[in-house]
């Protein structure tokens, strides 16, 4: 199984930007789809984006298509998340998450493994 840590939170502007890092251990990382969440306070978390295997696809949910990017680097075990244009509705506490099928999922009962999470504050 494989272990994740995010790093990278912090509190920005809107419109400003900011970058999460999920570094992973304990598992060949390369054979894991990854995810990123988000959830707000007081309300369930929600699909961010995801990536496949060997990053050659990703997705995004629509209210951060054009604006979030991620990527992976599987030799250093780390998927990323770059935030740009941020809005306060943007706000919450990001994880990245892992799981074995090929595919992105977008319900986070189909993913494995978590991270503790990473607080992203936007301020208007």
């Amino acid at each position: 199984q494989v272990q994740l840590v995010e790093s990278g939170g912090g509190l920005v502007q809107a419109g400003g930007s900011l970058r999460l890092s999920c570094a992973a251990s304990g598992d060949t990382f390369n054979s894991y789809t990854m995810g990123w969440f988000r959830q707000a306070p007081g309300k369930e978390r929600v699909f961010v984006g995801g990536i496949t295997r060997s990053g050659g696809s990703t997705y995004y949910a629509d209210s951060v298509k054009g604006r979030f990017t991620i990527s992976r680097d599987n030799g250093q075990k780390t998927v990323s998340l770059q935030m740009n244009s941020l809005k306060p509705e943007d706000t919450g506490v990001y994880y990245c998450a892992a799981r074995r099928p090929i595919r992105i999922a977008t319900i986070s009962n189909e993913y494995g493994a978590w991270g503790q999470g990473t607080q992203v504050t936007v301020s208007s």
